[in-house]
């Protein structure tokens, strides 16, 4: 208002000092008082109703987020920075993969994962028993909505799409050649293994925390209240010494809980790059030849047993 008042009597000034001549200027402004008023008028009504516009601008802002205030290009900068679960929720997926994994993820964005082919998928088979140990089992019921069946053939997928939600077909030209009875070691077992692997490491690419279980462990109690909740990867032990800090416990990968992060998602990829130099080895062995290596110890990966 100041300010405004201001540039009125600077405008006055200016006409009464007007070089057309000194009477005829000052006749000029005292008859046009009429016009004069009318024009402060005008300025008080727009004063009033840019203060009443930004009165609604700001009461209206108080159920809106901070970057639907901001301007286009601070909203940018400010969604830049913002990595909560809800924003990778609504991400909209880019594959079939990132699809699945959202529809069937927790609110904390973790999935249940197991792996099958055909063999394990026949019906009155292993993946049967499976699915119904989740129905039966204490408080696992509500936790089948977040299971992931990956499927390493096509037979299973068809199958596994017969009886459960979340089903995933690993894309590969030789997945056929997965479907069958694969011996302990044999070379299908070897691609069996490092195959799920691979998917384990994109999934947390994705920011998504995976839970894998083997399909022939029955789900009797809900494990999550066990977990540590503050360390990035915990396994299952075949035998284990009682100290689950301890590296030297044997494990086995059939039962592996990782937070999504950037150390384990490195640890990962370390992890199945290793395979190339420790050739016609399952990711077990694997593990127990780089755990104590400099670069995983540098890493700082957290670890529990």
């Amino acid at each position: 208002m100041k300010s405004m008042s201001t540039d009125s009597s600077s405008f006055s000034a200016y006409e009464l000092a007007s070089p057309s001549g000194t009477g005829r200027a000052k006749s000029r402004s005292i008859g046009s008082d009429s016009s004069t008023g009318q024009r402060d008028v005008t300025i008080v009504v727009l004063l009033l109703t840019i203060i009443a516009l930004s009165c609604l601008l700001v009461y209206k802002s108080v159920d809106k987020p901070l970057q639907e205030m901001l301007p286009q290009w601070k909203t940018n900068l400010y969604s830049q920075n913002q990595t909560s679960l809800k924003t990778i929720q609504q991400t909209k997926p880019v594959s079939e993969l990132e699809r699945v994994l959202m529809n069937a993820a927790m609110e904390d964005n973790t999935v249940i994962i197991t792996a099958l082919n055909y063999a394990w998928t026949a019906p009155n088979s292993t993946f049967d028993l499976f699915l119904e140990s989740f129905q039966t089992g204490l408080g696992t019921k509500k936790l089948l909505k977040h299971v992931i069946a990956v499927c390493l053939d096509s037979k299973a997928y068809d199958r596994c799409l017969q009886v459960h939600s979340h089903c995933y077909l690993i894309n590969a030209t030789d997945s056929d050649e997965l479907s069958g009875k694969k011996l302990f070691m044999s070379p299908g077992y070897l691609k069996l293994i490092w195959r799920r692997m691979d998917l384990l490491k994109e999934v947390l690419s994705f920011g998504y925390n995976f839970l894998f279980t083997d399909a022939d462990i029955l789900w009797l109690r809900d494990p999550f209240p066990r977990f540590f909740p503050e360390i990035d990867f915990q396994i299952s032990c075949d035998l284990y010494n009682g100290k689950p800090s301890d590296k030297n416990n044997h494990i086995n990968s059939g039962f592996t809980y990782v937070k999504a992060n950037n150390k384990t998602r490195i640890f990962y990829e370390y992890w199945c790059n290793s395979s190339e130099r420790f050739p016609n080895r399952h990711d077990q062995d694997v593990f127990n030849s780089i755990k104590n290596e400099p670069f995983v110890l540098e890493l700082g990966i957290t670890m529990r047993f």
